[in-house]
């Protein structure tokens, strides 16, 4: 089976998708399918992400160029950029299936987001070319619903994304009265609500707590969040890192007391299982698809709210270190159980091959993943 994986991109900048494409991407070839990968930013070729995949063949150039790869099926990322259309109408042309991961793209949130574009989008094009996809992908179940509500008449099917599980080496002690962490990880955006944690922190102001807000700036959204932090006076315990890839990530995820994820919408997000997989535990809202974090005991979720988080934050914050490391334990036993990579790959292969069934692109037994 020939497998094409389009996205926007895969810079780490760009956030959960650029690390669980690739990672699918990396993992589907470990399962013996041919894969193809193609970034309309160009992205693909010189992906770090996927240095360790040499059998991901990393595309280059126009997305018409790709056809001569040969795919039995074609799976895009993401929604209302013109490639997206594209390779719809790639995928038509050529005459193969096509699964579209949504990627939380028409969640309420995300609508309202410049929604006079979005409205435009869906007349001339959107609405279309998701109702002419073999099926639809989203990673949790609420996005799922969302996206019936649509009436597109096309089947939507949830896998969560994977998750690398790191060695995570025995903690250090730490000293009486040392400062403690939570850590925001991810793109400084208006949808991750950033704004509704400084508030929340400047309400509850926990003594002997510092809060690292690490990632990208988008859209200049950076500046808005550092005069709320100097508006409110917390600049001497609020921070900004910038991006964070690599070892300064994991160290970050590590050392971190736990995870705050303050979010408007999130269709999975990528974070809160990369952190749990570090055996650090996570606060988020119920705009992110994290019931686990509560059924497992290893997180805290709140609605997305000032006052909310404040209250839920003021609990986290109070709790000593053997309690939050006994959470942090807990969320990597349940990504350890649910969310690694050959897993998700294995659910991907056998949806690949139902959709290739249905389109009469069978693929031969020699040809299906071991």
């Amino acid at each position: 089976m020939r497998v094409l994986i389009t996205a926007t991109s895969l810079r780490p900048a760009y956030g959960g998708p650029a690390f669980s494409v690739s990672q699918l991407a990396a993992a589907l070839a470990a399962r013996g399918l041919e894969t193809g990968l193609w970034a309309a930013d160009g992205s693909a070729p010189g992906a770090e992400l996927l240095l360790a995949a040499a059998k991901v063949e990393r595309l280059d150039g126009p997305l018409e160029a790709t056809a001569a790869f040969a795919p039995d099926l074609i799976h895009d990322n993401g929604l209302w950029l013109p490639h997206n259309h594209r390779v719809a109408m790639l995928a038509r042309d050529i005459g193969v299936p096509r699964l579209v991961s949504t990627r939380g793209m028409l969640e309420p949130w995300a609508i309202r987001h410049k929604g006079l574009k979005k409205k435009l989008a869906w007349g001339l094009y959107q609405r279309r070319d998701l109702a002419r996809a073999s099926a639809l992908h989203t990673t949790a179940e609420a996005e799922a619903a969302n996206l019936q509500a649509f009436g597109l008449g096309v089947p939507v099917v949830t896998i969560p994304n994977g998750v690398d599980l790191p060695e995570v080496a025995a903690s250090s002690p730490r000293r009486d009265g040392e400062t403690r962490t939570a850590l925001f990880l991810g793109r400084l955006y208006p949808v991750k609500g950033l704004p509704m944690l400084i508030e929340a922190w400047s309400r509850v102001r926990p003594p002997g707590w510092r809060l690292v807000i690490a990632g990208p700036d988008e859209a200049g959204h950076q500046a808005v969040l550092e005069a709320a932090v100097a508006a409110a006076g917390l600049a001497e315990v609020v921070s900004f890192t910038g991006a964070v890839e690599g070892e300064a990530k994991a160290s970050l995820l590590r050392d971190a007391d736990f995870l705050v994820l303050p979010s408007h919408s999130e269709s999975f997000g990528m974070v809160v299982a990369e952190a749990l997989a570090h055996g650090t535990p996570v606060l988020t809202t119920t705009a992110a698809p994290w019931p686990a974090l509560e059924q497992r005991r290893c997180g805290w979720r709140s609605a997305p709210t000032p006052g909310a988080i404040a209250e839920v934050l003021r609990e986290a914050t109070s709790c000593d270190r053997s309690t939050l490391q006994a959470m942090g334990a807990a969320g990597r036993a349940f990504v350890a159980e649910t969310l690694g990579w050959d897993r998700i790959a294995g659910e991907f292969v056998a949806l690949y091959e139902r959709l290739m069934r249905a389109h009469g692109r069978a693929a031969a037994p020699d040809e299906a993943a071991a």
